[in-house]
């Protein structure tokens, strides 16, 4: 299988503190892949670089073969990182039409628009205002926008925020489905349940470096999974602004 994304050496330092460290990590075409470790951990920083949104002190990336940050990676990319921000004077649908006009035009763009808010369980208050949705609905908005393109890469950082139980079973379903039809899903989070019941392979994140590797059976098995995540210490709880900015 091809590698749909891959990271060698890859730095990220903010003044004498450094968020990600050396980080290798491979991940296959076709998978489900858990970037699981506690706040602070580097989750976001890593994808923020991926996107081309924050430079990389040393080392790099690719995605699809192609350098991340340039156009040709991008192409065929999805993406939800941290808390989605919308119009919230607009319906939902209307969000993602603003979004959808942003790019090339394409026939079938409303019916497109009407999949992904049916994908993302908001085809029944699509027509609401985003000013009235709760978290977890405008992380399904956020979900939806990632999904619009059909991206063949969709990188999501903790998507589950704020979905309620019957939510979280949802996404569960629907992130298998779409690597059931290709789709590569690369899902940050520190839920280690999360990571378990729904990836193929795990990377547990400590310091911005990866600590475990390799299949979820495989790991959880031997129960090196549950017992690599709870070495971490979550170091969100009073941090300062620093450490916060290197999630």
């Amino acid at each position: 299988m091809s590698a749909a994304i891959e990271c060698r050496g890859l730095t990220k330092r903010y003044g004498a503190r450094t968020a990600v460290n050396q980080l290798d990590l491979t991940v296959q075409a076709g998978q489900v892949f858990g970037f699981l470790g506690p706040n602070g951990a580097g989750k976001t920083t890593t994808l923020r670089m991926l996107l081309g949104l924050v430079r990389p002190t040393a080392g790099g990336a690719w995605l699809n073969g192609q350098p991340a940050g340039s156009p040709a990676s991008l192409a065929g990319v999805g993406a939800m990182i941290e808390e989605p921000a919308f119009h919230p004077w607009l319906t939902g649908r209307r969000n993602l039409d603003v979004i959808a006009s942003s790019g090339p035009r394409t026939a079938g763009r409303a019916d497109a628009i009407a999949d992904v808010l049916s994908q993302a369980g908001l085809a029944g208050v699509a027509g609401h205002k985003v000013k009235t949705y709760s978290q977890g609905m405008r992380q399904r908005l956020g979900l939806a926008a990632a999904l619009l393109r059909r991206p063949a890469l969709l990188l999501l950082d903790e998507p589950s925020n704020g979905l309620d139980p019957a939510g979280i079973r949802e996404f569960r379903t629907l992130m298998r489905a779409l690597a059931g039809e290709g789709t590569t899903v690369f899902l940050s989070s520190h839920l280690l349940s999360e990571v378990e019941q729904v990836c193929d392979q795990v990377a547990v994140l400590s310091d911005g470096r990866v600590i475990s590797q390799g299949p979820v059976t495989e790991l959880a098995g031997q129960d090196g999974l549950e017992e690599a995540f709870l070495t971490l210490t979550d170091r969100n709880s009073g941090e300062n602004g620093d450490a916060a900015a290197a999630r």
